[in-house]
């Protein structure tokens, strides 16, 4: 049976989750006779070495000897060892630029790279991931910001919580002010978002009502997919016809834009998509948005007013709505955006927690016994070659 290894996150800035708890690293050691798990001593983890320790878990500085290697963050070309077989987000699968290089390491490294994001369902739906807690950090931050720019009320930092359930005692007595919030996506980010307006006590209403009425409190619309966007011949959506042929479908987005003050944006892009509205549409006068919360976080991607990632310890920006511009956020002549890449790090716990729980339900007992379907279809590299199903990369994996 393989060992596996919890490595320690490398990427600046860093990453203080894991892909597996303590005490499961013990429950899997104790249900998968002659499993072994060892992990790569850190200080930056979440949980902390002694904790493993106390499990019976063995803390190294050296995981060579290990044969599969989990980490969270890309892992940084230097650190790589060769010919293992590593489980992380490697954010290639869009032909990233800046991970080209890495691509290429692990290439060369003869790696075998197994890409969380890539690990599907047979209808494309993610097995395991972050997003649900991506969605309950970024809404609340989205909240934060909105009150810090009117000053009608107050939110403090999640991060300034031991854990999720802290969190929720936070929320008891605010009050929000009747304000209109768009959330977008269907996945698990849009699951977070839509727990956060259940705590705050903001409530859902039909698209056509949201654009037709006033209200005396808080409330948010729900737009899928279908609700974003029409194919250009036949007025219609088709889910999978619309991934295969973006280009043939405009963004609806724009009647909801006027009427919204906060977007909480956790819809899935890849270059090709429409984006959910234009730097010109944000010129208009006849509009009440000023907070964003890009929670996909796609540089000029769905939210074209996304100009990059903003670091954790100071999540929001402005953006001049004339020039297009980073500047402080909180004026009156900028949206305000949250665009932060690393948004369950702010509750680290309760997200390797669960993302731990995924990873054992869906992976680890096929990995284990060699694979499956699934895991074959997520290994966009075996022995540092690039997997068919793959080969919409085969530009971006030429050296």
């Amino acid at each position: 049976m393989p060992v596996l290894a919890l490595i320690k996150e490398g990427k600046v800035p860093s990453d203080n989750r894991v892909a597996l708890t303590p005490k499961q690293c013990k429950w899997l050691m104790e249900t998968n006779p002659g499993c072994e798990i060892i992990v790569e001593s850190s200080d930056i983890r979440c949980f902390k070495d002694q904790e493993y320790l106390n499990e019976g878990i063995k803390i190294v500085t050296d995981i060579a000897s290990a044969d599969i290697l989990f980490g969270i963050k890309e892992v940084p070309k230097e650190k790589l060892i060769p010919n293992k077989t590593y489980l992380f987000f490697s954010h290639t699968k869009k032909a990233q630029l800046y991970n080209q290089a890495l691509f290429h390491a692990m290439m060369d490294k003869n790696i075998t790279l197994i890409d969380y994001e890539c690990l599907e369902h047979e209808d494309g739906q993610r097995l395991i991931g972050f997003g649900f807690f991506a969605g309950i950090v970024g809404a609340h931050n989205g909240i934060m910001a909105y009150g810090n720019r009117t000053k009608q009320f107050h939110l403090g930092r999640v991060k300034a919580v031991k854990d999720y359930l802290e969190l929720i005692h936070t929320y008891f007595g605010l009050k929000l002010p009747p304000i209109k919030i768009a959330i977008t996506g269907s996945g698990r980010v849009a699951h977070g978002i839509l727990e956060i307006m259940n705590l705050m006590d903001v409530q859902q209403v039909e698209p056509d009502e949201y654009i037709s009425r006033t209200y005396s409190y808080p409330v948010y619309v729900h737009l899928k997919g279908r609700d974003l966007y029409l194919r250009n011949d036949t007025n219609s959506y088709e889910r999978n016809d619309f991934h295969e042929h973006p280009d043939k479908y405009r963004c609806t987005f724009n009647a909801y834009l006027k009427h919204t003050h906060i977007l909480m944006n956790g819809i899935y892009w890849e270059p090709g998509i429409p984006p959910l509205f234009t730097q010109e549409d944000l010129k208009d006068d006849d509009y009440n948005l000023t907070t964003i919360a890009d929670i996909t976080d796609d540089a000029h991607g769905s939210v074209p007013c996304n100009l990059g990632d903003a670091s954790s310890d100071d999540p929001i920006y402005g953006v001049n709505i004339e020039t297009f511009k980073k500047e402080a956020p909180y004026h009156h002549n900028c949206i305000d955006v949250m665009a932060v890449g690393n948004l369950p790090n702010e509750l680290p716990r309760d997200a390797s927690r669960f993302f731990g729980e995924q990873l054992i339900k869906y992976v680890l007992s096929d990995l284990l016994m060699g694979g499956n379907k699934i895991i074959k279809r997520a290994t966009m590299l075996e022995h540092g070659l690039l997997n068919a199903h793959y080969n919409h990369l085969a530009i971006y994996a030429k050296h």
